[in-house]
């Protein structure tokens, strides 16, 4: 089917098995060159369908094996209408291969992805995680052995702590941070940098602006918001602006420093709780993943809290650890009130975190006392 949308003999609208096709405000034809319309993960409330052309979507699979040293066969391990999962198929044919996958019938399992990369045929193998995915990969000794077999093991969908990443590395896993969305045909930077056909800059507010040959035409049915997010400059370069802030550090490499409506304010002060996140990941052992979110206060606007999953036989932190452990290496106002210990937190698309009910669970947590 994809191989036919790429060919332009219709536009493929992929959509979650048993359930219903999403409502189409326009009938989709390829004679606008558009190959495949996806739907985006809903960050801010409401599910758009972004039109890809065939020339994006074969920009973007040629541009990753160029950056990855060459062609190979992937895995897929993630559910296959989410950009990211269609990437996985869509560089199987680039690469005149058949795509191999993990059996998510009970949902992800350590002991099904190490079984499928075991059978994965190729002398070039790869596949593409989200970073819960990682994490539970990391804590089976086989489904890690499996993963430091492959040549590359493509992370992204959410944000990669620092601590996994290197969690990941020292295990002998080669882990290549992707960072993109359905409007850039999925990952367009790679470790901090754009792959050949993509551009980033950054507006006065930090926001990042993605730009190059895989983006998107626009929204289906939705010309007002496609002209209000597909930007063209002085130059004629499109753009597509993100709700992401970032910047370059000082060796060339972007970094995501959280998405803009995602920032804390806390008593008049700006938290990015990414940083935080980070923190909490780094230097508290028990945590395994973390969240953190801006929960309502009366006195300060904003309370900075933290939803986290523990590792197994480890004692649950508390706010009070957390403010203790982290004090002098966050500024006070950044230092969590709230921290609430879930088995399993709450994600939203292909392995984003639900910002919006973790707010809802935290906003009725005990606060600490400062």
């Amino acid at each position: 089917m994809l191989r036919r949308a790429l060919d332009g003999e219709f536009a493929a609208l992929p959509y979650a098995a048993g359930s219903a096709a999403p409502p189409l405000p326009d009938r989709i034809s390829p004679d606008d060159g558009t190959a495949l319309v996806v739907g985006t993960s809903g960050s801010t409330g409401t599910p758009k369908l972004a039109m890809l052309p065939a020339s994006a979507l074969r920009a973007s699979a040629d541009a990753t094996h160029e950056r990855l040293g060459g062609p190979g066969t992937w895995l897929l391990a993630m559910p296959p209408h989410h950009i990211a999962g269609v990437q996985v198929m869509l560089r199987c044919i680039a690469a005149d291969t058949q795509p191999a996958f993990v059996d998510l019938t009970s949902g992800f399992r350590p002991a099904a992805f190490a079984e499928a990369v075991t059978a994965l045929p190729g002398d070039r193998r790869y596949t593409a995680l989200v970073p819960t995915q990682l994490v539970r990969v990391l804590a089976d000794d086989h489904a890690t052995r499996a993963a430091a077999t492959l040549d590359a093991v493509l992370v992204g969908g959410a944000a990669s702590s620092p601590t996994l990443l290197t969690h990941a590395r020292d295990a002998g896993i080669t882990v290549v941070t992707t960072y993109g969305m359905s409007e850039t045909a999925g990952g367009c930077v790679y470790d901090g940098v754009p792959l050949r056909p993509s551009r980033v800059s950054t507006a006065p507010d930090g926001r990042l602006h993605l730009g190059g040959a895989t983006l998107a035409s626009g929204y289906l049915g939705q010309p007002d918001l496609s002209a209000a997010v597909f930007v063209t400059d002085a130059d004629g370069l499109r753009w597509f602006r993100t709700d992401d802030a970032g910047h370059q550090d000082a060796d060339g490499r972007w970094r995501v420093d959280g998405r803009l409506d995602d920032l804390i304010t806390t008593g008049g002060l700006k938290v990015s709780p990414r940083l935080v996140e980070e923190a909490l990941l780094e230097h508290l052992d028990a945590v395994e993943e973390v969240v953190v979110v801006g929960t309502p206060d009366p006195e300060w606007g904003e309370l900075v809290a933290a939803a986290v999953t523990v590792r197994a036989g480890a004692a649950a932190p508390t706010a009070s650890d957390a403010r203790t452990v982290l004090r002098g290496i966050l500024p006070d106002h950044a230092l969590p009130r709230r921290l609430v210990v879930l088995e399993v937190l709450p994600l939203r698309g292909p392995g984003k975190p639900d910002r919006r009910a973790l707010r809802e669970a935290l906003a009725t947590h005990d606060t600490m006392e400062p």
